[in-house]
């Protein structure tokens, strides 16, 4: 099962006078941890170093900002893989100290400071939504509509009206089965479903 964050969640520490602020916290996809990895660079000038991983949309990347191959990015992306997170970008500010920590103490403290901010977190289920259409009779839209507002984790994207009334919604997954049976039977077989 994958997790994601409601909220993000931070951590901080100092190894060998330099400064490790961690963050993780919810993206919807890349394009929206890069705004914030933009954002954290013009909040932090004076930092040497501003390394991030992301896990969205069952796509991965990561970046060393400059720090030595392998050292940031990659153990960054390790720490969200191993907590089974998605839609979670973790992102590390570093000031330099002056004191130099070689590869294994890079590794760590990037580990280290992801981990720590993963440990303050509230891990939420990640539930797949299924997408569904389907067009009743106009006598029967207060019902779908009622039916969907009742349905917990559902949410109506659209409702065309033509010659019928064309609903667009989304469920839970492990819920859409049994709300269909259960929409066919109080529709009477009245609604259409295109492609359940």
């Amino acid at each position: 099962m994958s997790f994601t964050l409601p909220q993000p969640a931070h951590s901080e520490l100092l190894i060998k006078k330099s400064r490790f602020i961690g963050c993780v916290q919810p993206v919807a996809d890349r394009a929206a941890a890069l705004a914030v990895v933009a954002s954290l660079r013009s909040e932090h000038p004076a930092a040497a170093h501003v390394c991030w991983a992301l896990m969205a949309g069952g796509q991965s990347a990561a970046n060393d900002d400059g720090e030595p191959g392998g050292t940031a990015g990659r153990p960054m992306l390790e720490v969200l893989r191993h907590q089974q997170l998605e839609g979670v970008l973790a992102t590390v500010v570093r000031y330099f100290g002056g004191i130099k920590l070689g590869a294994g103490g890079l590794v760590r403290a990037y580990t280290d400071a992801v981990a720590q901010a993963c440990l303050g977190a509230t891990l939420v289920p990640l539930v797949r939504q299924r997408l569904l259409q389907c067009a009743v009779p106009y006598a029967l839209e207060g019902l779908v509509r009622r039916e969907i507002a009742a349905a917990p984790g559902a949410s109506l994207v659209d409702v065309r009206h033509g010659d019928a009334v064309d609903f667009t919604f989304t469920l839970p997954e492990p819920d859409a089965d049994a709300f269909i049976a259960r929409l066919d039977d109080a529709a009477q077989g009245r609604a259409v479903w295109p492609q359940a």
